[in-house]
């Protein structure tokens, strides 16, 4: 090739990439006065959509405003129920007290105080009466707002909750000596020891009375059952009664502030000690009242005179609840003035039922101080299937029959607990030992563990539950039995992480009618589904790790609150609390797993920033987040407002005529389930 030929291809060459080069720059201008067309078409699209917002954002608040009307209606509402499940326990006059009234309590507990020498079943018939009043008032602590109990109401709720709890346990352990008593009059033919087994729905017991003392005896093992201990010598050579109270409430662990008080509130730490401060307070008030009373014992005349008026005053204050009821329900137009007052009630109710709404899903700032790794922390675990009561006792003194005559023996101490291993200042003999005692428990079929049950046991002294002095345990879950060994007899309960439902996999919440919707939860280990109809709530199913359950809340309608407390003395708990989020980790960004039913279908993505709403173009697999707006979609101040532009006639036409109770159920569920945040 010449040099002439070679200058010519470089010239071409050249002017080529000089071609490419102007080509690819205007290409670049062109696109980017395009992009920039299109910014500004979206700035001026977004700014006439802000403008568009701003100048209905008044009126969308003000039509958001008359819908949650509905709340403040629904706590009138609910505030009037109350009025009238009080004056209803009034007319029936079943002779139980009235949980609301202090005087009819300590009544109540007063008589049952002097009732002696009561058997076990005597014991187990009452404790269904004062397990539903323990139940009542703690209900009215959670049911009833903060601004309508006062502090005192509070401790005398408290106070009566810890008389009924103690005067319970205390009328099971005189059952239980009155039933030792007769031991060997209810010997077993073939082993010459007493064994006995009581049980209803709330309380089951089994005890054995060492009448042999057998040294070869070590294994009790109750008639058609697994249950019982493995005991060392020392104990079958000794004049003991081995009882194992299972109880399906909790009587134990210390209860929480269940009632919010209109002061400032306290970190964690501080309320614990505010409570006990006022439970402390509560007991001293009782001890008072119970003081007072024996000190007027001898006055019986003026003690009826009393009774009789406070019987005429309580029949005048449930007179004035009916006419206040009957005066609600009325129709009748009041004057300007009382319209006027009917307007600010409703404005403080409002104001306080969006306090209560946002105390359910406040959080906590700091976490209470880690303590010793034995002591359980109630924060992260929660008691599940009651309490299991072991105990190792002294065998009272045997009734004998004398010419005719039944003679026995009354300890003025009552029932005592026999000490093992023995208490001893003197050196230990090395060659003799004191082996833990073996204990078998059936766990409830009640109660769902996702995970191996932990067993705790109770420190009367440091009152709180530990986890030393425990070992070799062994679960058995086909056939629910627990076995493990103790150092020392006592309470012991189950415990389960809190938190192993958290966080969800996915939630949804569909309609099923008018006044009624069905909510689905679920989690790496089950599925729930709940129904909400009115002010009630029901669980529809339970699916465990895929497999369906038969479960015995299933198809019983409750309210909102005790619908929770069910759910979580059953394992089943989805209800985070205010210390949840040191203990869940929650991801960044929600998917939702699509089922099997509606993986066809498109799920929008909404955003709602507080102050504005928005449909997003983006789709839930983008891996990357855009506030880009979908096309044909505007702003909205509110949720409910961007819901409007996609949905049908008929469903906002239910939405506006939706009743204000199931309004307020629904809203009370997903505030306590928290499925935004734990999602």
């Amino acid at each position: 090739m010449t040099k002439a030929e070679r200058l010519r291809l470089m010239q071409e060459e050249e002017e080529r990439r000089l071609k490419e080069e102007e080509e690819a720059r205007l290409k670049f201008e062109k696109e980017e006065q395009e992009r920039l067309e299109i910014q500004r078409i979206e700035r001026e699209k977004w700014s006439l959509l802000e403008k568009k917002d701003l100048e209905r954002r008044s009126q969308e608040l003000e039509e958001l405003a008359l819908l949650e009307g509905c709340f403040p209606e629904a706590e009138k509402q609910k505030r009037e129920m109350r009025a009238l499940a009080q004056w209803k326990h009034y007319t029936e006059c079943d002779g139980s007290p009235d949980p609301w009234v202090a005087q009819e309590m300590n009544t109540f507990i007063s008589l049952w105080e002097e009732e002696k020498n009561q058997a076990f079943e005597q014991v187990m018939e009452k404790s269904k009466l004062v397990l539903s009043l323990i139940e009542k008032v703690k209900l009215i602590l959670l049911e009833t707002p903060t601004y309508e109990l006062d502090h005192r109401t509070v401790l005398q709720h408290q106070g009566s909750i810890l008389r009924l709890q103690e005067l319970l346990s205390l009328k099971i352990n005189v059952a239980t000596e009155l039933l030792l008593r007769q031991a060997s009059n209810l010997a077993d033919l073939d082993t010459g020891n007493m064994e006995k087994i009581i049980k209803d729905e709330n309380v089951t017991l089994y005890v054995w009375a060492n009448l042999k003392k057998n040294p070869r005896h070590r294994s009790v093992r109750f008639s058609e059952t697994q249950i019982g201990f493995e005991i060392p010598r020392i104990l079958a050579t000794s004049d003991v009664a081995l009882r194992l109270l299972h109880t399906r409430y909790d009587h134990i662990t210390p209860l929480f502030p269940i009632a919010i008080t209109e002061q400032k509130q306290n970190p964690v730490g501080a309320e614990q000690v505010n409570l006990e401060e006022s439970t402390e307070k509560a007991v001293t008030e009782e001890k008072l009242f119970t003081e007072e009373k024996a000190a007027n014992e001898d006055e019986q005349p003026k003690a009826e005179q009393e009774r009789e008026l406070n019987l005429v005053q309580e029949e005048n204050k449930y007179e004035a609840i009916e006419n206040t009821v009957l005066q609600r329900t009325s129709d009748s137009e009041g004057e300007d003035s009382q319209t006027t007052q009917l307007e600010l009630e409703m404005k403080l109710l409002s104001e306080a039922v969006l306090a209560a709404q946002l105390r359910l899903v406040e959080n906590v700032v700091e976490l209470p101080e880690a303590s010793e790794s034995y002591k359980v922390d109630l924060c992260h675990f929660s008691p599940l299937g009651g309490v299991y009561h072991l105990d190792v006792l002294e065998l009272p003194p045997q009734c004998k029959p004398v010419k005719g005559w039944v003679l026995v023996e009354i300890l003025q101490e009552g029932l005592q607990r026999f000490i093992y291993p023995p208490e001893t200042t003197e050196e230990p003999d090395p060659d003799v030992t004191f082996p833990p005692i073996e204990v078998t428990l059936e766990i409830h079929k009640s109660v769902v563990f996702f995970e191996r049950p932990r067993v705790v046991r109770w420190d009367n002294e440091g009152k709180l539950w530990r986890s030393d002095g425990i070992s070799s345990v062994y679960y058995n879950r086909e056939d629910r039995l627990l076995t493990f060994n103790m150092d020392t007899l006592g309470p012991v309960t189950l415990i389960q992480d809190a938190h192993v439902n958290m966080p969800y996999q996915s939630w949804e919440m569909s309609p099923c009618g008018m006044n009624k919707v069905l909510l689905i939860v679920k989690t790496v280990f089950m599925e729930l589904q709940i129904y909400i109809k009115e002010n009630l709530c029901m669980l529809a199913s339970v699916k465990l790790r895929g497999k369906g359950h038969e479960f015995h809340l299933k198809g019983k309608w409750m309210a909102p609150i005790p619908f929770i407390l069910a759910l979580k003395e059953a394992g089943l708990n989805i209800f985070p609390a205010v210390y949840s989020h040191f203990y869940v980790v929650i991801n960044n960004k929600v998917r939702e797993q699509l089922s099997e039913e509606t993986e066809h279908h498109t799920w929008s993505l909404l955003m709602f920033s507080g102050d504005r709403a928005q449909m997003l173009k983006m789709q839930e697999e983008n891996d990357k987040f855009s506030e880009a707006l979908r096309e044909g979609t505007e702003f909205h101040s509110t949720l409910y407002h961007m819901m409007k532009d996609f949905a049908s006639p008929v469903a906002m036409e239910r939405v506006r005529h939706s009743n204000c109770q199931f309004i307020d159920s629904v809203c009370y569920m997903l505030l306590s389930i928290r499925v935004l945040s734990y999602s």
